[in-house]
Protein backbone atom coordinates (compact mmCIF):
# COMPACT_ATOMS: atom_id res chain seq x y z
CA UNK A 1 0.00 0.00 0.00
CA UNK A 2 1.20 3.53 -0.87
CA UNK A 3 -0.73 4.54 2.45
CA UNK A 4 -0.64 3.53 5.98
CA UNK A 5 -4.03 3.87 7.87
CA UNK A 6 -3.75 5.74 11.50
CA UNK A 7 -4.24 2.04 13.86
CA UNK A 8 -4.87 4.09 16.79
CA UNK A 9 -8.11 5.03 15.40
CA UNK A 10 -10.65 2.10 15.53
CA UNK A 11 -14.14 1.64 13.37
CA UNK A 12 -17.44 0.77 14.37
CA UNK A 13 -19.88 -1.12 11.44
CA UNK A 14 -23.30 0.54 12.35
CA UNK A 15 -26.69 -0.77 11.27
CA UNK A 16 -30.07 -1.11 12.32
CA UNK A 17 -32.69 -4.08 11.72
CA UNK A 18 -32.36 -7.66 11.53
CA UNK A 19 -30.87 -8.72 8.37
CA UNK A 20 -27.68 -10.62 9.45
CA UNK A 21 -26.62 -11.54 5.45
CA UNK A 22 -25.61 -8.52 4.99
CA UNK A 23 -22.14 -8.12 3.00
CA UNK A 24 -21.06 -4.89 2.82
CA UNK A 25 -20.44 -4.71 6.49
CA UNK A 26 -18.09 -7.94 6.21
CA UNK A 27 -16.04 -6.10 2.99
CA UNK A 28 -16.00 -2.88 5.47
CA UNK A 29 -14.51 -4.76 7.96
CA UNK A 30 -11.67 -6.44 5.87
CA UNK A 31 -11.17 -3.18 4.19
CA UNK A 32 -9.79 -1.34 7.13
CA UNK A 33 -9.22 -4.71 9.19
CA UNK A 34 -6.21 -5.59 6.38
CA UNK A 35 -4.76 -2.16 7.33
CA UNK A 36 -4.55 -2.88 10.83
CA UNK A 37 -7.41 -0.89 12.07
CA UNK A 38 -9.52 -2.13 15.11
CA UNK A 39 -12.77 -3.16 13.74
CA UNK A 40 -15.91 -3.37 15.82
CA UNK A 41 -19.67 -4.22 14.41
CA UNK A 42 -22.83 -4.42 15.68
CA UNK A 43 -24.39 -7.75 14.87
CA UNK A 44 -27.91 -9.04 15.48
CA UNK A 45 -25.99 -12.44 17.25
CA UNK A 46 -22.57 -14.25 17.54
CA UNK A 47 -23.07 -16.19 14.46
CA UNK A 48 -23.69 -13.31 11.99
CA UNK A 49 -21.08 -13.66 9.00
CA UNK A 50 -19.39 -9.81 10.36
CA UNK A 51 -19.16 -11.45 13.75
CA UNK A 52 -16.97 -14.63 11.98
CA UNK A 53 -14.46 -12.33 10.40
CA UNK A 54 -10.95 -13.03 11.56
CA UNK A 55 -10.58 -9.04 11.37
CA UNK A 56 -13.14 -8.17 13.76
CA UNK A 57 -11.65 -7.38 17.45
CA UNK A 58 -15.34 -7.45 18.84
CA UNK A 59 -18.94 -8.11 17.78
CA UNK A 60 -21.25 -6.07 19.70
CA UNK A 61 -24.20 -8.26 20.09
CA UNK A 62 -27.62 -5.85 19.74
CA UNK A 63 -30.66 -7.31 18.29
CA UNK A 64 -32.72 -4.07 17.03
CA UNK A 65 -35.30 -3.66 14.33
CA UNK A 66 -34.96 0.32 13.39
CA UNK A 67 -38.13 0.79 15.40
CA UNK A 68 -36.72 1.69 18.18
CA UNK A 69 -37.46 5.04 19.64
CA UNK A 70 -34.18 7.10 18.28
CA UNK A 71 -32.82 8.46 21.88
CA UNK A 72 -32.81 4.70 22.77
CA UNK A 73 -30.25 4.07 19.82
CA UNK A 74 -28.12 6.72 20.26
CA UNK A 75 -27.52 5.86 24.11
CA UNK A 76 -26.89 2.34 22.56
CA UNK A 77 -24.14 3.68 20.84
CA UNK A 78 -23.05 6.12 23.00
CA UNK A 79 -22.71 2.45 25.72
CA UNK A 80 -20.85 0.93 22.68
CA UNK A 81 -18.64 3.65 22.33
CA UNK A 82 -17.38 3.83 26.25
CA UNK A 83 -16.98 -0.11 25.68
CA UNK A 84 -14.29 0.30 22.78
CA UNK A 85 -12.58 3.32 25.18
CA UNK A 86 -11.60 6.09 22.15
CA UNK A 87 -13.02 7.21 19.49
CA UNK A 88 -13.89 5.24 16.76
CA UNK A 89 -14.91 5.78 13.25
CA UNK A 90 -18.57 5.29 12.35
CA UNK A 91 -19.32 3.08 9.24
CA UNK A 92 -22.99 3.37 8.34
CA UNK A 93 -24.27 0.49 6.44
CA UNK A 94 -28.10 1.22 6.17
CA UNK A 95 -29.82 4.49 5.68
CA UNK A 96 -31.21 4.50 9.34
CA UNK A 97 -27.62 4.70 10.94
CA UNK A 98 -26.61 7.16 8.34
CA UNK A 99 -29.77 9.33 9.34
CA UNK A 100 -29.85 8.90 12.72
CA UNK A 101 -26.03 9.72 13.13
CA UNK A 102 -26.41 13.14 11.34
CA UNK A 103 -29.58 13.81 12.74
CA UNK A 104 -27.89 13.50 17.09
CA UNK A 105 -24.47 14.29 15.85
CA UNK A 106 -24.18 16.51 18.81
CA UNK A 107 -24.46 13.96 21.06
CA UNK A 108 -22.31 11.68 19.51
CA UNK A 109 -19.44 14.28 18.70
CA UNK A 110 -16.45 13.67 20.48
CA UNK A 111 -17.14 10.43 21.08
CA UNK A 112 -16.87 9.04 17.84
CA UNK A 113 -15.72 10.55 14.27
CA UNK A 114 -17.91 11.01 11.51
CA UNK A 115 -18.59 13.71 8.13
CA UNK A 116 -19.90 16.49 9.80
CA UNK A 117 -22.60 16.42 6.98
CA UNK A 118 -26.03 19.00 7.23
CA UNK A 119 -28.27 17.26 10.14
CA UNK A 120 -31.06 16.83 8.02
CA UNK A 121 -29.67 15.78 4.34
CA UNK A 122 -29.43 12.22 4.77
CA UNK A 123 -32.78 11.92 6.20
CA UNK A 124 -33.92 14.35 2.71
CA UNK A 125 -31.52 12.01 0.72
CA UNK A 126 -32.97 8.78 2.26
CA UNK A 127 -36.37 9.86 1.63
CA UNK A 128 -37.89 8.81 -1.96
CA UNK A 129 -39.70 12.00 -1.99
CA UNK A 130 -37.15 14.79 -0.36
CA UNK A 131 -35.13 13.16 -2.97
CA UNK A 132 -37.21 13.75 -5.68
CA UNK A 133 -38.25 16.98 -4.62
CA UNK A 134 -34.26 17.69 -4.27
CA UNK A 135 -33.82 16.25 -8.34
CA UNK A 136 -36.14 18.71 -9.22
CA UNK A 137 -34.74 21.45 -7.36
CA UNK A 138 -31.04 21.02 -8.97
CA UNK A 139 -32.53 19.72 -12.35
CA UNK A 140 -30.76 16.07 -11.95
CA UNK A 141 -33.41 13.83 -14.30
CA UNK A 142 -34.97 11.21 -12.63
CA UNK A 143 -38.66 9.55 -12.96
CA UNK A 144 -41.84 10.50 -13.05
CA UNK A 145 -43.00 9.98 -9.64
CA UNK A 146 -46.42 10.78 -7.48
CA UNK A 147 -47.18 10.49 -3.69
CA UNK A 148 -50.63 9.16 -2.70
CA UNK A 149 -51.54 10.47 0.67
CA UNK A 150 -54.91 8.21 0.30
CA UNK A 151 -56.37 5.32 -1.38
CA UNK A 152 -58.48 7.10 -3.18
CA UNK A 153 -55.15 9.17 -4.94
CA UNK A 154 -53.76 5.50 -5.22
CA UNK A 155 -57.41 5.08 -7.29
CA UNK A 156 -56.95 8.61 -9.41
CA UNK A 157 -53.24 7.30 -9.83
CA UNK A 158 -54.05 4.01 -11.24
CA UNK A 159 -56.48 5.22 -14.03
CA UNK A 160 -54.09 7.80 -15.54
CA UNK A 161 -51.07 5.77 -15.03
CA UNK A 162 -49.15 3.88 -17.69
CA UNK A 163 -48.14 0.51 -16.49
CA UNK A 164 -45.86 -1.14 -15.20
CA UNK A 165 -45.20 1.09 -12.53
CA UNK A 166 -42.70 0.94 -9.75
CA UNK A 167 -43.28 1.16 -5.87
CA UNK A 168 -41.10 2.18 -3.52
CA UNK A 169 -41.10 2.83 0.76
CA UNK A 170 -40.92 6.62 0.78
CA UNK A 171 -39.21 7.21 4.25
CA UNK A 172 -36.20 5.42 5.98
CA UNK A 173 -37.13 4.72 9.04
CA UNK A 174 -40.94 3.80 8.07
CA UNK A 175 -39.84 0.94 6.22
CA UNK A 176 -39.09 -0.46 9.06
CA UNK A 177 -42.17 0.15 11.15
CA UNK A 178 -44.57 0.27 8.60
CA UNK A 179 -43.00 -0.92 4.96
CA UNK A 180 -45.86 -0.52 2.49
CA UNK A 181 -43.71 -2.85 -0.05
CA UNK A 182 -40.80 -5.25 1.07
CA UNK A 183 -38.57 -2.73 -1.16
CA UNK A 184 -38.68 -1.83 -4.75
CA UNK A 185 -41.76 -3.80 -6.04
CA UNK A 186 -42.32 -3.88 -9.99
CA UNK A 187 -46.30 -3.51 -10.21
CA UNK A 188 -47.48 -4.97 -14.03
CA UNK A 189 -51.17 -3.58 -13.61
CA UNK A 190 -53.70 -1.43 -12.20
CA UNK A 191 -56.03 -4.52 -10.83
CA UNK A 192 -52.34 -5.53 -9.31
CA UNK A 193 -51.59 -1.99 -7.88
CA UNK A 194 -55.06 -1.54 -5.77
CA UNK A 195 -54.81 -5.11 -4.63
CA UNK A 196 -51.45 -4.06 -3.12
CA UNK A 197 -52.54 -0.87 -1.83
CA UNK A 198 -55.58 -2.14 -0.05
CA UNK A 199 -53.00 -3.06 2.55
CA UNK A 200 -51.07 -0.30 2.46
CA UNK A 201 -53.75 1.95 5.56
CA UNK A 202 -55.36 5.26 5.12
CA UNK A 203 -51.79 6.77 4.86
CA UNK A 204 -49.58 4.87 2.73
CA UNK A 205 -45.90 5.91 2.65
CA UNK A 206 -45.14 5.01 -0.59
CA UNK A 207 -43.87 6.50 -3.96
CA UNK A 208 -45.36 5.56 -7.01
CA UNK A 209 -42.58 6.09 -9.86
CA UNK A 210 -42.60 5.71 -13.56
CA UNK A 211 -40.84 2.56 -14.48
CA UNK A 212 -37.89 2.63 -17.02
CA UNK A 213 -38.40 -0.25 -19.04
CA UNK A 214 -35.21 -2.66 -18.83
CA UNK A 215 -35.09 -3.32 -22.71
CA UNK A 216 -34.49 0.85 -23.24
CA UNK A 217 -32.30 1.40 -20.14
CA UNK A 218 -29.00 0.08 -18.72
CA UNK A 219 -28.45 0.81 -14.93
CA UNK A 220 -25.40 2.41 -13.34
CA UNK A 221 -23.48 3.15 -10.40
CA UNK A 222 -21.79 5.93 -8.65
CA UNK A 223 -19.96 5.01 -4.97
CA UNK A 224 -17.59 8.01 -3.62
CA UNK A 225 -16.50 9.61 -0.63
CA UNK A 226 -16.40 13.76 -0.36
CA UNK A 227 -14.66 15.30 2.07
CA UNK A 228 -16.06 18.79 4.45
CA UNK A 229 -16.01 20.74 1.34
CA UNK A 230 -18.24 18.40 -0.82
CA UNK A 231 -14.80 17.77 -3.18
CA UNK A 232 -14.50 13.98 -3.95
CA UNK A 233 -11.08 12.16 -2.63
CA UNK A 234 -12.45 8.77 -4.43
CA UNK A 235 -15.26 8.71 -7.00
CA UNK A 236 -16.25 5.30 -8.92
CA UNK A 237 -18.05 4.71 -11.63
CA UNK A 238 -19.61 0.83 -12.68
CA UNK A 239 -22.26 -0.92 -14.13
CA UNK A 240 -24.83 -2.79 -13.06
CA UNK A 241 -24.91 -6.30 -14.88
CA UNK A 242 -27.23 -8.33 -12.81
CA UNK A 243 -29.20 -7.81 -10.25
CA UNK A 244 -31.83 -10.21 -8.02
CA UNK A 245 -34.96 -9.68 -7.41
CA UNK A 246 -34.01 -9.22 -11.87
CA UNK A 247 -33.71 -5.66 -12.46
CA UNK A 248 -35.09 -3.84 -9.39
CA UNK A 249 -32.90 -5.68 -6.26
CA UNK A 250 -29.64 -5.98 -4.79
CA UNK A 251 -26.58 -5.57 -7.22
CA UNK A 252 -25.55 -9.39 -7.64
CA UNK A 253 -23.12 -8.69 -10.62
CA UNK A 254 -21.50 -5.46 -11.48
CA UNK A 255 -18.31 -4.11 -13.68
CA UNK A 256 -15.77 -0.83 -13.21
CA UNK A 257 -16.56 0.80 -16.16
CA UNK A 258 -15.06 3.93 -16.91
CA UNK A 259 -17.78 7.04 -17.18
CA UNK A 260 -16.71 10.44 -16.98
CA UNK A 261 -20.06 12.11 -17.81
CA UNK A 262 -21.54 10.29 -14.75
CA UNK A 263 -18.27 11.26 -12.24
CA UNK A 264 -19.30 15.04 -13.17
CA UNK A 265 -22.72 14.48 -13.11
CA UNK A 266 -22.32 13.25 -9.11
CA UNK A 267 -19.88 15.33 -8.46
CA UNK A 268 -21.67 18.75 -9.36
CA UNK A 269 -24.90 17.50 -7.60
CA UNK A 270 -23.16 16.53 -4.13
CA UNK A 271 -20.99 19.92 -4.75
CA UNK A 272 -24.83 21.66 -5.09
CA UNK A 273 -26.03 19.64 -1.94
CA UNK A 274 -22.89 20.63 -0.13
CA UNK A 275 -22.82 16.93 1.03
CA UNK A 276 -19.44 15.40 2.74
CA UNK A 277 -19.11 11.57 3.43
CA UNK A 278 -19.85 8.44 1.37
CA UNK A 279 -22.12 8.57 -1.60
CA UNK A 280 -24.02 5.20 -3.27
CA UNK A 281 -26.20 5.80 -6.20
CA UNK A 282 -28.36 3.97 -8.46
CA UNK A 283 -29.13 5.38 -11.71
CA UNK A 284 -30.79 3.92 -15.15
CA UNK A 285 -29.66 5.33 -18.12
CA UNK A 286 -32.96 5.64 -20.59
CA UNK A 287 -32.07 5.31 -24.11
CA UNK A 288 -34.98 7.14 -25.30
CA UNK A 289 -34.20 10.60 -23.90
CA UNK A 290 -30.09 9.60 -23.05
CA UNK A 291 -30.64 10.89 -19.78
CA UNK A 292 -29.55 9.27 -16.85
CA UNK A 293 -32.12 9.16 -14.02
CA UNK A 294 -31.23 8.96 -10.65
CA UNK A 295 -33.17 6.42 -8.79
CA UNK A 296 -31.56 6.17 -5.39
CA UNK A 297 -29.36 7.81 -3.51
CA UNK A 298 -28.02 6.27 -0.48
CA UNK A 299 -25.82 8.55 2.27
CA UNK A 300 -23.87 5.37 2.87
CA UNK A 301 -21.71 2.79 2.23
CA UNK A 302 -23.09 0.37 -0.26
CA UNK A 303 -22.93 -3.14 0.15
CA UNK A 304 -21.25 -3.36 -3.16
CA UNK A 305 -18.61 -0.82 -2.50
CA UNK A 306 -15.74 -3.26 -2.51
CA UNK A 307 -15.97 -3.28 -6.07
CA UNK A 308 -14.21 -0.26 -6.24
CA UNK A 309 -10.46 0.12 -5.34
CA UNK A 310 -7.93 2.68 -7.19
CA UNK A 311 -4.73 1.89 -8.65
CA UNK A 312 -3.64 3.40 -4.80
CA UNK A 313 -5.55 0.72 -3.01
CA UNK A 314 -8.13 2.61 -1.75
CA UNK A 315 -12.27 2.17 -1.76
CA UNK A 316 -14.77 4.44 0.01
CA UNK A 317 -14.05 3.34 3.13
CA UNK A 318 -10.36 3.92 3.39
CA UNK A 319 -10.98 7.19 2.05
CA UNK A 320 -13.20 7.96 4.75
CA UNK A 321 -10.93 6.87 7.76
CA UNK A 322 -7.83 8.63 6.29
CA UNK A 323 -9.69 11.69 5.77
CA UNK A 324 -11.18 12.13 8.91
CA UNK A 325 -7.88 10.78 10.83
CA UNK A 326 -6.25 13.66 9.35
CA UNK A 327 -4.51 11.70 6.61
CA UNK A 328 -3.90 12.34 2.99
CA UNK A 329 -5.95 10.29 0.45
CA UNK A 330 -4.02 9.54 -2.51
CA UNK A 331 -4.90 9.48 -5.72
CA UNK A 332 -5.21 6.81 -8.45
CA UNK A 333 -7.53 5.41 -11.19
CA UNK A 334 -10.20 2.85 -10.99
CA UNK A 335 -9.46 -0.80 -11.90
CA UNK A 336 -11.77 -0.59 -14.93
CA UNK A 337 -12.87 -4.04 -15.88
CA UNK A 338 -12.66 -5.15 -12.39
CA UNK A 339 -15.73 -7.15 -11.47
CA UNK A 340 -18.09 -8.41 -8.03
CA UNK A 341 -20.14 -10.81 -7.46
CA UNK A 342 -22.37 -11.73 -4.88
CA UNK A 343 -22.05 -15.81 -4.54
CA UNK A 344 -25.39 -16.29 -3.08
CA UNK A 345 -27.74 -14.79 -5.38
CA UNK A 346 -25.83 -14.07 -8.73
CA UNK A 347 -26.67 -17.53 -9.72
CA UNK A 348 -30.68 -16.80 -9.60
CA UNK A 349 -30.16 -13.72 -11.22
CA UNK A 350 -28.08 -15.14 -13.67
CA UNK A 351 -30.72 -17.83 -14.65
CA UNK A 352 -33.28 -14.88 -14.58
CA UNK A 353 -31.57 -12.64 -17.00
CA UNK A 354 -30.80 -15.62 -19.54
CA UNK A 355 -34.41 -16.40 -19.47
CA UNK A 356 -35.15 -12.49 -20.36
CA UNK A 357 -32.53 -11.88 -22.35
CA UNK A 358 -31.14 -8.85 -21.02
CA UNK A 359 -27.35 -7.84 -21.68
CA UNK A 360 -25.74 -5.28 -20.42
CA UNK A 361 -23.74 -3.42 -23.65
CA UNK A 362 -21.22 -1.56 -21.11
CA UNK A 363 -19.90 -4.66 -19.58
CA UNK A 364 -16.78 -5.85 -20.27
CA UNK A 365 -16.35 -9.30 -22.16
CA UNK A 366 -13.78 -10.29 -19.84
CA UNK A 367 -12.82 -9.04 -16.74
CA UNK A 368 -10.13 -7.76 -15.25
CA UNK A 369 -10.18 -9.27 -12.00
CA UNK A 370 -13.23 -10.52 -9.78
CA UNK A 371 -13.79 -9.43 -5.90
CA UNK A 372 -16.28 -11.81 -4.44
CA UNK A 373 -18.89 -10.75 -1.71
CA UNK A 374 -18.58 -13.13 0.52
CA UNK A 375 -15.38 -15.25 0.31
CA UNK A 376 -11.95 -14.05 0.88
CA UNK A 377 -8.78 -16.34 0.81
CA UNK A 378 -7.66 -14.99 4.19
CA UNK A 379 -10.82 -14.68 5.36
CA UNK A 380 -13.22 -17.59 4.98
CA UNK A 381 -15.24 -18.06 8.01
CA UNK A 382 -17.52 -15.04 7.17
CA UNK A 383 -18.27 -17.00 3.96
CA UNK A 384 -19.46 -20.41 5.95
CA UNK A 385 -21.49 -18.97 7.89
CA UNK A 386 -22.85 -17.01 5.47
CA UNK A 387 -23.91 -20.56 3.53
CA UNK A 388 -25.21 -22.24 6.84
CA UNK A 389 -27.68 -19.08 7.45
CA UNK A 390 -28.85 -18.71 3.63
CA UNK A 391 -30.79 -21.79 3.29
CA UNK A 392 -34.09 -20.66 5.59
CA UNK A 393 -34.38 -16.96 4.69
CA UNK A 394 -33.38 -17.87 1.12
CA UNK A 395 -36.25 -19.58 0.85
CA UNK A 396 -38.58 -17.49 2.61
CA UNK A 397 -37.47 -14.51 0.49
CA UNK A 398 -38.18 -16.49 -2.99
CA UNK A 399 -41.40 -17.67 -1.60
CA UNK A 400 -42.43 -14.04 -0.93
CA UNK A 401 -41.23 -12.66 -4.30
CA UNK A 402 -43.67 -15.72 -5.87
CA UNK A 403 -46.65 -14.44 -3.57
CA UNK A 404 -45.78 -10.87 -4.35
CA UNK A 405 -45.61 -11.74 -8.19
CA UNK A 406 -48.90 -13.66 -8.29
CA UNK A 407 -50.76 -10.01 -7.15
CA UNK A 408 -49.04 -8.36 -9.62
CA UNK A 409 -45.51 -6.95 -8.68
CA UNK A 410 -42.23 -8.06 -8.13
CA UNK A 411 -40.34 -7.26 -4.68
CA UNK A 412 -36.86 -6.77 -3.59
Amino acid sequence: MPFEADTEVPALIVKFGDYPLHHGGVGAIRSLGRLGVPMYAITEDRWTPAAASRYLTRAFVWPTTGTEDPGRLVEGLIRIGRRIGRPAVLVPTDEEAAVLIAEHRRDLCGRFLFPGVEPGLPGRLASKQGLHELCVEHGIASPEAAFPQSYDDIVAFAEKARFPVVAKNREAFVRRRRPAVGGTTRIATREGLLALARDWGERPGVILQEYLPREDAEDWIVHAYFDANSTPLALFTGVKVRSWPPHTGMTANAYVVDNPELADLAARFVKQLGYTGIIDLDLRFDRRDGQYKLLDFNPRVGAQFRLFESESGVDVVRAMHLDLTGRAVPEGEQRAGHRYVVENIDLPALLAYRRSGYTTPHAPKRPSGTELAWLAGDDPLPFLTMLGRFVRPGAKHLYQLWRTNRRGGLTS
